[in-house]
């Protein structure tokens, strides 16, 4: 969906074209009267300004323009003083026919160019199209055509912007294919990509980005991609001049050279190495004009034409000091995407929001929805949010969504229908936003609870997530403020744990709910027993777990060992390994857990405070359980339903060394629920801090050390002293 902007709309089908070769090839040329390194504005000019020798340069232009002579016609521009680069012609714009597409040049030191260049366009009779002036785009430095014919391969981000690419498309009916740069020092095009006669390529794939690589790959047969190494690109192999078959350049390795021999081209090397000092070789340094389209049909058949995609987002809040702006266009660019603020108001007052309103572009409909959906994510709207509908399309088979549906993440959504903001319910990760036949209200589901008739939300319009505003630094912040989305080594363990301990004390007095998830570590590390104070004790509501928690727990209260080892010993016991079935058998003869508590087989621990304290608990099982245990959910989908049902209302969730626990409860777990995750490996923690949650922080220590410092710092505020204090 284009953006209601003044942008032409590329998404038309193009015609195809083949480059007619019937007529006589026309360059042109711009001779080095001027010509010196004046200025740096790419990194080849670093380090030499004013170092470039003038009759070196001119003898090697002259060599190039004799080379060219005796190939094609060669025109000639005027040199004008004080526009060293204008010698680099490539940069005068694009020619289809009797059109000419100026270049706008992205810095002011060739911006002076543009008038001389277009005088000569005119001159010659070319219909000249000029883009806005704050729309950069350098000509045929940037914009490339395929010598097979269809499409125009069209480069951006460093020297042309992506947006630029729609307005190709329309005024020269062509299709364009959007290249992302990423290697600076091949700033444009063609100084890492050359189209070759008979549809071959000459190319550095290194200096494209992964989306662009695969579209090169798709358009060009592998027998016919040319990919060149480091060395070759960095003396400009691919910035040369194709002329039928031959291939005029600078310098290049005998095995490329040999390569490329082997394709059916002459290699023509002529020094340009003076040039090189500021960034160009041979096609920088000529500018084809005569490009003929002729209508053929291309050997597929009618290419379909995805075209630019933009579209216009809002961002509120603290944008700078939270980062969010800075944060926002980041994952624009480095998902290969554009950007241009069209309005920015920074607040005014201390406490003011800022408003941003940002023009997105994305080379393809599927890149610009991975970049919505990030915007989204970090409290991106879109521009006509007061009017736009969400898009809904039906379920027509149960437990399958429509295509392209959208996905929900942990924080709280909304979604326009009707001209209405309805807040989704049951707000989760990894669902899809079901609107309800009346359309009064909309609910996260997860794909096997949708059922037919199911109007589910499709795409991005009317779509918007609500994010806390992300407060300035103050003076006195909560005292929880260590909650920051960070990952504590174990060197600040004593810190965090103090305060845990505090915000634990907070919830338990106002009658708030703390969720624990654990794993059987939390028991092998002496962890159980501190765990069982804190349920005794009344700050845990609610316990999630696997069969093995429960198991080793009480195969600690019955008979002292966890996996067949003493942990008051630290020592294995004989016959030991076969101490957790015999608690299962056991636990399985009185029928539950509860009975073989109340039967006094269970005297203490985890699970035995639970029961007597009347703290639900899940188990939920997995293929490597053994018994189970007759409390065990072994039904997958009902244990996630179960434990879904104890996070709803949580203000915490304690989870302590168990991954697979974790990271499902994570999943299920909306924002604004406090996050606590304990682990020895670093990786799950910071699995879980990668969430996004800004109230969530990972603990990296033992479990056991934790819970043991916890309970202490616990009973610390309990006491007299801490409570007069």
């Amino acid at each position: 969906m284009m953006s209601n902007t003044n942008v032409p709309n590329s998404a038309t089908s193009p015609k195809l074209f083949i480059l007619s070769m019937t007529s006589p090839l026309n360059y042109l040329m711009c001779a080095p009267d001027h010509y010196d390194v004046d200025y740096v504005i790419n990194p080849w000019m670093e380090g030499n300004v004013h170092k470039s020798s003038r009759d070196r340069a001119v003898e090697q232009w002259q060599k190039l323009y004799g080379v060219l002579k005796g190939l094609v016609n060669v025109e000639l521009v005027t040199p004008a003083k004080g526009w060293p680069d204008m010698v680099f012609t490539a940069n005068a714009g694009l020619v289809l026919g009797d059109k000419a597409v100026l270049s706008r040049f992205l810095h002011k030191e060739r911006q002076g160019e543009e008038p001389y260049f277009k005088a000569w366009f005119e001159s010659k009779g070319f219909t000249v199209y000029e883009l806005p002036k704050d729309l950069p785009f350098e000509g045929a430095g940037d914009a490339l055509f395929d010598r097979s014919g269809g499409w125009l391969w069209a480069g951006y981000g460093f020297r042309s912007e992506l947006d630029a690419h729609p307005y190709l498309a329309k005024w020269l009916d062509v299709e364009v294919l959007s290249l992302r740069l990423i290697d600076n020092r091949f700033y444009h095009l063609d100084t890492c990509f050359c189209p070759l006669t008979g549809g071959y390529l000459l190319y550095y794939p290194p200096a494209f980005d992964s989306y662009s690589n695969r579209l090169i790959e798709m358009r060009v047969p592998a027998d016919k991609r040319i990919a060149i190494e480091e060395a070759d690109a960095v003396n400009f192999a691919c910035n040369a001049v194709n002329v039928d078959r031959n291939v005029v350049m600078n310098k290049i390795s005998d095995r490329l050279k040999q390569r490329i021999t082997d394709a059916g081209f002459t290699v023509i090397e002529t020094p340009l190495t003076e040039f090189l000092k500021a960034g160009g070789a041979a096609k920088c340094l000529t500018l084809r004009t005569i490009e003929v389209p002729i209508a053929a049909e291309s050997e597929q058949g009618a290419i379909e034409q995805g075209g630019v995609e933009a579209r216009i987002v809002e961002l509120t809040g603290h944008l700078l000091d939270s980062g969010i702006i800075n944060r926002a266009l980041d994952l624009v660019t480095d998902n290969g995407g554009s950007f241009q603020v069209l309005e920015f108001n920074l607040g005014e007052q201390r406490q003011s929001t800022s408003l941003a309103r940002i023009r997105i572009s994305a080379p393809s409909h599927d890149l610009m929805e991975t970049i919505m959906g990030e915007l989204i994510e970090i409290g991106a709207v879109l521009q006509d949010r007061e009017t736009c509908a969400a898009n809904l399309e039906p379920v027509l088979q149960d437990g399958v969504a429509p295509d392209d549906f959208y996905v929900s993440t942990i924080y709280p959504t909304e979604a326009c229908v009707d001209g209405e903001w309805i807040r989704c319910t049951n707000q989760r990760m990894d669902a899809a936003i079901a609107i309800s036949p009346d359309g009064k209200t909309a609910t996260c589901k997860l794909l096997r609870d949708l059922i037919v008739g199911d109007r589910v939300v499709v795409g991005y319009d009317g779509v918007r997530t609500v994010r806390k505003p992300e407060a300035r630094d103050t003076a006195k912040k909560e005292e929880f403020s260590f909650m920051g989305a960070g990952v504590s080594s174990e060197r600040r363990v004593e810190l965090v744990v103090e305060q845990i301990a505090w915000e634990l004390r907070q919830i338990r007095d106002r009658g708030g709910k703390l969720v624990v998830s654990c794993g059987p570590v939390v028991v092998h590390t002496g962890g159980a027993p501190h765990l069982a104070y804190l349920i005794r004790e009344g700050y845990v509501q609610s316990m999630l777990g696997g069969n093995a928690i429960a198991v080793h727990d009480m195969e600690q209260s019955s008979m002292g060992t966890s996996l067949g080892v003493d942990l008051k010993r630290g020592v294995s016991v004989k016959g030991g390994h076969r101490h957790h079935l015999k608690v299962i058998n056991s636990v399985r003869r009185y029928g539950s857990i509860h009975k073989a508590v109340e039967a006094g087989f269970v005297k203490t621990g985890v699970m035995y405070e639970c029961v007597k304290n009347d703290i639900p608990f899940v188990l939920a099982g997995s293929i490597r359980d053994d018994g189970p245990l007759p409390d065990t959910v072994m039904d997958l989908l009902e244990a996630q339903r179960l434990y879904s049902e104890q996070i709803r209302g949580a203000d915490m969730i304690l989870m302590l060394s168990s991954m697979l626990h974790s990271i499902g409860v994570g999943n299920m777990t909306p924002a604004g629920v406090k996050m606590v995750c304990v682990d020895i490996n670093p990786a799950v923690v910071t699995k879980l801090s990668d969430r996004g949650s800004v109230e969530s922080v990972g603990v990296v220590t033992d479990v056991g050390l934790f819970l043991s410092l916890l309970v202490q710092q616990l009973k610390k505020l309990d006491s007299p002293v801490a409570v007069a204090a």
